[in-house]
């Protein structure tokens, strides 16, 4: 078996002792690794992987972890998943997990499966907003995370000052005693490195003594194997083979291939089932094995419909575990069939039926989405997540099946409470040059936000604190990248519901709207670019009401991109002057996203994003902008 990477193959070998089906035969321990996006995660759980034997690659520097192609594509975790190792005759099951907060419903699923946590902090940046986010859930199930300061390889690294961030970051979340004790490893995940003390990071590069420190900490899986069986769904997989497989937990209690149990429902209902198989992991390879015994980390298959957080357990059991707690949808859009002049023409799956299915196959795995069918639109759904990265690649993976769709702009969800209208709002870290600093002040105050802190850091970078309501982030990532020339990073997370700030602007700048069906002509792209920014080059497909770029003014203004040079039969006394076009702005999914206003949708097929006006026929856009006006 084998597992792509980005560069070459992951071979994945079995090295590692057999798999145990003896109850008590080996010790388990079960641990999550949580962090901050790109604080070393996944590379971490690489190097663990390789240390034990449990994988050999040719480039030492893939994430073997990140399946999915988006996820390598981007660089990022997506979705949560789990392997196994085994050193000095002990099973360690490792949870790795996603790092930016639109998916930490992935990390609030699977953090009950584990007894510790390894929380990575970068050298240099130290604890982020997601990193506070992930810690709170940790120490909330009563973990004693180890801190793993990672990247002290990395330029201007400061780990002891990193150290006491964190310390102060544990106390801020109202940590235990026996929590702020926690025991500190450092580490260069890329190099394979891990030391307990910085005078050793010269020595040979080696995993060990952060290995040596997760037997020690963590504490064994509860050797409960004499009780009635208890099993909690965390995550679904389908095999062609076996057909759905349930990944979890074994709480308490036995399980045996061919054993009769009961299915508990979360509604109350309870159904009888046969388990037919039962996989456990030798790195990230499934393999079967007869018998799992409480603190084992399986999939089981058998039974065809499962939901996230029902519990499986022995016959006659009444009480099944408590369902998983996630925290509520913060951003909404609109999913709907393509009705554009292009519909059809390049997707597999355009009619509402598949569109429906497939979203309810969505819900199932993805736990922090919500879907809401509205039997008077049947051609329209309410989608909600936890922010517009959580819906996009939604929706880039639904292109990249084969569907065609339209999607509006994200709105934040409104709540009513005592009376006044509540708006979700956001703990927002922006790390910027300094001489970019003020322009990105005056826009975060003119979106509502409330400066917390500003700070100076090494080499002219200042980072900057804020809490802003989560609508005035949509649309502001693009203003920054701009306004920084792509030097600033932002990180954000979800804070809480506070009152309605009031009315926000939108974009500053309309829209140039396409007034003719056909294609691109450079001539025509030439005069218009005068007008604005361009999103295509020429011999581009348009339609009338579709956008091409963006106005230099506050108005839309309809252009023609398909105009064309009168010819004559005049010869003009000297040659044309060349026509040269300025590069069109790439506008990928995310940046169409942030680029829209509520009167426009983005069209979403296999070869094309495209951003058009809702209303295609100018008359009936200056009719709706009226009604809204006196609205």
């Amino acid at each position: 078996m084998v597992v792509p990477g980005r560069s070459g193959v992951t071979k994945i070998i079995a090295l590692q002792p057999a798999l145990k089906s003896v109850a008590g035969s080996v010790e388990i321990r079960n641990i999550s690794i949580i962090a901050h996006v790109d604080h070393g995660k996944t590379t971490l759980v690489d190097g663990l992987l390789r240390h034990t034997g449990a994988i050999e690659g040719r480039n030492k520097t893939e994430r073997v972890m990140d399946s999915m192609d988006l996820e390598r594509e981007r660089g990022i975790t997506i979705r949560s998943k789990n392997a196994t190792v085994y050193y000095k005759g002990t099973q360690i099951n490792i949870i790795d997990t996603p790092g930016h907060a639109d998916f930490g419903g992935e990390v609030e699923r699977v953090l009950s499966m584990a007894d510790s946590s390894l929380l990575l902090v970068d050298a240099f940046e130290g604890p982020m907003p997601q990193t506070r986010f992930v810690l709170d859930k940790s120490l909330r199930l009563g973990h004693k995370p180890i801190v793993v300061i990672n990247k002290i390889d990395r330029e201007n690294a400061d780990p002891d000052g990193v150290v006491d961030r964190v310390f102060d970051l544990f106390d801020d979340l109202g940590a235990s005693s026996e929590q702020l004790d926690f025991p500190v490893c450092y580490a260069s995940a890329r190099q394979g490195l891990a030391v307990l003390d910085l005078k050793d990071r010269d020595k040979p590069a080696s995993l060990e003594p952060l290995l040596d420190l997760i037997l020690s900490h963590v504490k064994p899986a509860a050797a409960r194997s004499d009780l009635p069986l208890l099993f909690q769904i965390m995550n679904l997989e389908y095999d062609e083979y076996v057909g759905r497989l349930a990944i979890g937990r074994i709480f308490q209690g036995s399980l045996r291939r061919a054993d009769q149990v009961s299915l508990l429902r979360l509604d109350g209902r309870r159904e009888r089932h046969k388990i037919t198989r039962i996989y456990g992991y030798q790195g990230l390879l499934r393999k079967e094995k007869e018998e799992a015994v409480a603190g084992d980390v399986v999939a089981l298959a058998g039974i065809d419909e499962l939901y996230i957080g029902e519990t499986i357990a022995a016959e006659g059991t009444e009480q099944g575990l408590p369902p998983i707690s996630v925290d509520e949808p913060t951003v909404s859009m609109q999913f709907m069939v393509n009705d554009s002049p292009f519909a059809g023409k390049e997707g597999q799956y355009v009619t509402s039926r598949n569109l429906k299915e497939r979203l309810e196959r969505e819900v199932l795995t993805n736990v922090a989405l919500r879907v809401i069918f509205d039997p008077a639109t049947p051609e329209m759904f309410q989608v909600q997540g936890r922010g517009d990265l959580h819906l996009s690649i939604l929706i880039e993976s639904l292109r990249r099946e084969g569907y065609e769709l339209q999607v509006s702009r994200p709105q934040v969800i409104l709540r009513r409470e005592n009376g006044k209208t509540k708006e979700p709002y956001e703990q927002v870290v922006i790390d910027v040059p300094e001489e970019y600093a003020g322009v990105l002040i005056q826009e975060l105050n003119r979106r509502k936000g409330l400066m917390e802190s500003m700070h100076s850091g090494t080499h002219g970078v200042a980072r900057i604190e804020y809490t802003i309501p989560t609508r005035s982030l949509i649309g502001f990532r693009s203003f920054l990248i701009t306004e920084s020339r792509g030097t600033a990073a932002l990180n954000s997370r979800f804070l809480e519901y506070r009152d309605y700030a009031g009315a926000i602007s939108g974009r500053k700048n309309g829209a140039l709207v396409s007034s003719e069906d056909g294609k691109s002509v450079a001539y025509a792209l030439f005069n218009i670019q005068e007008r604005g920014a361009l999103f295509i080059g020429p011999g581009v497909a348009v339609y009338r009401g579709m956008i091409v770029g963006e106005c230099a003014r506050d108005t839309d203004l309809d252009v023609n991109p398909c105009k064309e040079k009168k010819l004559t039969n005049v010869r003009a006394s000297g040659a044309d002057e060349a026509i040269r076009l300025t590069p069109p702005i790439d506008m990928n999914l995310e940046k169409c996203l942030q680029f829209m206003e509520d009167d426009e949708l983005l069209e979403v097929t296999p070869g094309a994003v495209r951003l058009r006006k809702r209303y295609l026929d100018p008359s009936l856009r200056k009719k709706h902008a009226r009604e809204v006006a006196v609205s």
